[in-house]
């Protein structure tokens, strides 16, 4: 398995995200301005795409924000969630950021507990899926 770091929404990590949460998950607005000021990882099997994540500076929020981590259905289980996070924390931590901060789906909230992120705020929904804030200081 090897990660690569893009500054552009690739199609490989388009078609990952359209897999995951448009088509399994029913999300309809899954693409946004964020794409074009983020960084995107694309976690390949050989040269098969099977997982991706973006993170970005949020200025509001004066951390750097990691979205959009999804993983073809059959890799899950694997790991893959984990070593992607873990080289987003790389990144930032390489960039001078001290923190990282998400919108969790609700039921992915405990895969970033495991990995040291905090919740905090209040539920939002998005689309119809609550999501809760997360946090982790590096």
């Amino acid at each position: 398995m090897n990660i690569s770091t893009y500054n552009t929404l690739t199609d490989d990590a388009k078609e990952i995200r359209k897999l995951v949460f448009m088509e399994e998950q029913g999300f309809q607005d899954e693409y946004d301005e964020i794409d074009t000021i983020s960084t995107h990882f694309v976690l390949f099997d050989k040269e098969l795409p099977v997982a991706t994540c973006r993170v970005f500076f949020d200025k509001e929020k004066n951390a750097y924000t990691l979205g959009r981590l999804a993983v073809i259905q059959k890799y899950r289980g694997n790991n893959i969630g984990s070593i992607l996070v873990k080289e987003t924390e790389k990144y930032v931590i390489a960039k001078g950021g001290t923190e990282i901060v998400l919108h969790a789906q609700c039921r992915a909230s405990g895969f970033y507990t495991k990995l040291g992120f905090t919740k905090f705020g209040n539920i939002e929904n998005e689309e119809g899926c609550p999501h809760i804030w997360m946090r982790k200081s590096l």
